[in-house]
Formats: C-alpha cells, sequence, structure tokens
C-alpha cells in the first residue's frame, strides 16, 4: 500500500484528529522500528522500541467494517511486534470511539488510563501483554 493510497484510506476513515497526510505517511514508515501491515481494505501502523510497541494507527474501509479485517490487522500487529521482542504493547483511542474500543476489548486489550484533552474529549490507553 504507497503513502498515497494510506492517505486516501485515512481521509475516508477519520475526519478528528485530522487524517494524516501522504508526507507524514512517508515519514512514518520509514522511521526506525516503524511498521506498516496492509491489506486490501485497510492498515496498520506499529511500532517497536526496546521491549515495548505501540499502534499509532489503524483504518479499515468503512464500506468493510466489523467483517474481520481489523482484528486481523490487530492480531498481527501482536504477533509482528513480538517478533521483533516487544514484550508489551500500548495504543490510544478516543473515549468517543466505541466501534474501535469493542474491538480492542475484544481483542484482549486491556484500559490502564485515561488522558484528558487527548482526542475530542479523552483518550483511553490500552495495554496489551506480548509475551
Amino acid at each position: 500500500m504507497t503513502p498515497e493510497e494510506m492517505a486516501a484510506l485515512h481521509a475516508r476513515c477519520f475526519t478528528y484528529p485530522r487524517p494524516w497526510g501522504v508526507d507524514e505517511f512517508r515519514s512514518v514508515t520509514d522511521g526506525p522500528g516503524m511498521f506498516l501491515l496492509a491489506r486490501p481494505q485497510g492498515f496498520l501502523v506499529g511500532r517497536t522500541a526496546a521491549d515495548e510497541a505501540e499502534i499509532l494507527t489503524l483504518a479499515v474501509d468503512p464500506a468493510v467494517r466489523r467483517q474481520g479485517v481489523g482484528r486481523g490487522l490487530v492480531e498481527a500487529f501482536v504477533q509482528e511486534a513480538a517478533s521483533r521482542g516487544a514484550e508489551r504493547a500500548y495504543l490510544e483511542v478516543a473515549a468517543g470511539n466505541v466501534p474501535a474500543r469493542r474491538l480492542y476489548d475484544a481483542s484482549g486489550w486491556t484500559r490502564i488510563g485515561l488522558r484528558r484533552g487527548y482526542y475530542e474529549g479523552s483518550g483511553i490507553v490500552m495495554f496489551h501483554p506480548l509475551g
């Protein structure tokens, strides 16, 4: 998936926070520890540093949501991060993004914190053990 394709899909998926642009996808996917998991209808950008991993963004085409694409990407992230030596993973999700929260809950992620003023109100910090 090209940076242009990722930016176009991200724009279809997000209005707030603002969707990432082509240059952001180019720079983030080239950085140290960064990795991209792509499917025809979605993608996930992750990062590892030392023994930790983080999901930076996950986008699934609205036309195919609730068909397992997101869950498959999250499961692939857990496997990829662990294979890179990460022992634990984190993510932040908007408190108001109920579908994403349900996906992460169903995928074994645990809520460990709240960031007020993050996203459009609050962001939920989630954790997943990898080892």
